[in-house]
């Protein structure tokens, strides 16, 4: 990967693997979205980002080496070698063809706060409708960075509110998870940092605690948040995959099931057909 300060900001080239579309818009984040000139524009930290695609790399818009560095080369796992990775993957048919339909998807390392509120609202929901209720969550509770830009709220902010503030915005039922989960994380009953170290069952255990937090939701905090990379989440599209596997991710994942399921998983949710009359237990 070569990094190069430009006029315009950050310019990377020579990236192991990135697809801005196939990574913003796979169902793992629900803060980003492109322009009518192509720039895909999110909130991180917040800090507001505006990612161009190049004919040979992306650059991220007004970002400097220190932004860069603190900001995006974490978020955007830019560390890890993803060719390497599809190449043992490319072991297992099904994922070699999932690898090769989407070979620009990265799992994103979002901040752990936030993905622990925003999977809280995704569960039995659509990827238009979480988005909008994050928006407006962001809008309502959240520090304005630019003119109708918001940062994610704290734990804090959301802490004081009422159950009814959430319920206002379209949360429905997941309104009373949101109000407890912020005041977990605000009175330090709940500390998600340290679940980025402690043992996985342990960590995995201490989420299911939180109320309202289930399986799928506390998996995909552990992959998105907390950098899990070999917790797997399973909907109903990843019951079908894995079920369509043979019950088990193949080994070739090694220690990278998360990863390998985002392939998947989008590649499901393009290809319904191929595995809508699986049956699952």
């Amino acid at each position: 990967m070569k990094i190069e300060k430009t006029a315009d900001g950050i310019k990377v080239t020579e990236i192991s693997g990135l697809s801005l579309p196939e990574t913003l818009d796979c169902g793992q984040c629900f803060r980003w979205k492109p322009d009518e000139n192509g720039i895909w524009r999110g909130v991180v930290k917040g800090i507001y980002g505006k990612i161009r695609k190049e004919e040979d790399g992306i650059t991220f818009l007004g970002a400097d080496e220190n932004i860069f560095n603190e900001i995006w080369f974490d978020y955007f796992d830019f560390g890890r070698d993803y060719d390497a990775l599809k190449a043992d993957f490319s072991a297992n048919e099904m994922l070699r063809s999932a690898c090769e339909f989407a070979p620009g998807i990265r799992v994103l390392r979002q901040e752990p706060w936030e993905a622990f509120i925003t999977f809280i609202i995704s569960q039995n929901n659509n990827i238009a409708r979480i988005k909008g209720i994050v928006e407006r969550l962001c809008a309502a509770f959240g520090k304005e960075i630019e003119e109708g830009v918001f940062a994610f709220p704290t734990a804090e902010r959301l802490a004081e509110e009422p159950v009814e503030s959430f319920a206002k915005l379209g949360c429905g039922y997941r309104a009373d998870y949101i109000s407890s989960a912020a005041k977990e994380v605000f009175e330090g009953t709940l500390d998600l940092d340290s679940l980025m170290t402690a043992p996985l069952d342990e960590a995995r255990e201490r989420l299911l605690k939180v109320h309202g937090v289930g399986p799928k939701v506390a998996d995909c905090v552990l992959l998105y948040g907390l950098g899990r990379a070999e917790r797997c989440p399973a909907d109903v599209w990843m019951k079908r995959v894995i079920a369509a596997l043979g019950g088990e991710m193949p080994s070739c994942v090694t220690d990278y099931a998360g990863i390998a399921q985002q392939f998947l998983f989008h590649y499901a949710r393009n290809f319904p057909e191929k595995f809508v009359d699986i049956k699952v237990k």
